[in-house]
């Protein structure tokens, strides 16, 4: 229905032809804006439904008490379902440590809620397909674990600036709502991430439009196709600098997998943007010292690349 309606105003009622570079770019746009504010909404509705059984305080009480690794699965499949935005990396960190949740553990769960959340998987699945947002979380998952626990075992707890453990930021009561609260809270949240990624998701959406009507066929699958081998890395180093939510890069990223782009480049560029952004680092130096910062960027950095070399592979 979406695609029908999307062909009759691009088709019929603005009168351009099927197959032109101007009539597949706005057709892209149409269709996957409807597509996506339909999915955001019913999805993001269901899953803060979900989140609202894991408040902050009970999601910091249930990592305190979890033991390395399997800790690590619990605080990477916590982030997808309570998600948070580079600017609240410093208090959730602070939060986490001063209630006794484990340095690695911690980690697992600031990879984890950024990189995978409700949003990216709606959007991937809506433009991409459910095996490939599956695909996605589930290497999403996988490098927060992975990492985390590597953090963990390598005992860097001195590498955090020694305020983090002198603050006391003490404990609040969890107050149980109402079934109907919780619908409410949802109906309220959706709204609120609505207001606040549209604009984003309708520029990267045109963009990818464009990307979808005029890029020449050939020039991605040259440049960041399997052949390349440079491609991966590549593709890290440009996300990088980068600083966007799922919302504003995955339309890019899927008009880039149309016309050429490789699954794991894709995925690795991804990931990079959302999980290994450089402006999150500048607020993360607030709590951990330069080597942590290092070490983890660099943990994070390979895993993301060998993810998008065994996508390229299989897939």
């Amino acid at each position: 229905m979406l695609q029908a309606f999307a062909d009759l105003v691009v088709y019929r009622w603005l009168g351009l032809a099927p197959g032109t570079m101007l009539g597949e770019a706005l057709n892209f746009f149409v269709y996957d804006s409807l597509k996506i504010f339909f999915m955001l909404s019913v999805i993001i509705f269901g899953v803060s439904v979900l989140r609202s059984y894991f408040p902050p305080e009970r999601t910091k009480r249930i990592l305190s008490h979890k033991r390395e690794f399997y800790g690590n699965i619990v605080a990477a499949l916590l982030g997808i379902v309570t998600p948070f935005c580079s600017c609240s990396a410093v208090p959730v960190f602070i939060g986490f440590i001063e209630s006794g949740v484990p340095l690695g553990i911690t980690f697992s769960f600031l990879i984890s809620s950024p990189m995978v959340n409700e949003v990216a998987l709606v959007m991937l699945w809506g433009l991409l397909g459910w095996k490939i947002a599956t695909i996605y979380i589930a290497s999403g998952v996988t490098i927060a674990i992975v990492a985390g626990y590597l953090i963990g075992k390598a005992k860097l707890e001195h590498l955090v600036e020694e305020y983090v453990y002198q603050m006391k930021v003490g404990n609040v009561e969890i107050v149980e709502p109402s079934f109907g609260d919780r619908l409410r809270y949802a109906r309220d949240y959706t709204r609120e991430i609505l207001k606040k990624v549209w604009l984003y998701v309708i520029i990267a959406i045109g963009i990818g439009g464009f990307i979808h009507g005029y890029a020449p066929e050939n020039f991605l699958v040259q440049y960041a196709g399997k052949n390349n081998i440079w491609a991966v890395p590549l593709a890290v180093l440009i996300g990088v600098p980068l600083y966007s939510n799922a919302a504003g890069i995955i339309p890019i990223v899927t008009a880039l997998i149309q016309k050429g782009m490789s699954l794991g480049t894709a995925l690795a560029f991804m990931m990079a943007v959302t999980a290994l952004s450089f402006p999150e680092m500048i607020i993360l130096r607030n709590v951990l010292k330069p080597k942590l910062i290092a070490i983890f960027v660099s943990i994070l950095a390979v895993s993301i690349i060998f993810t998008g070399y065994l996508f390229n592979i299989i897939i």
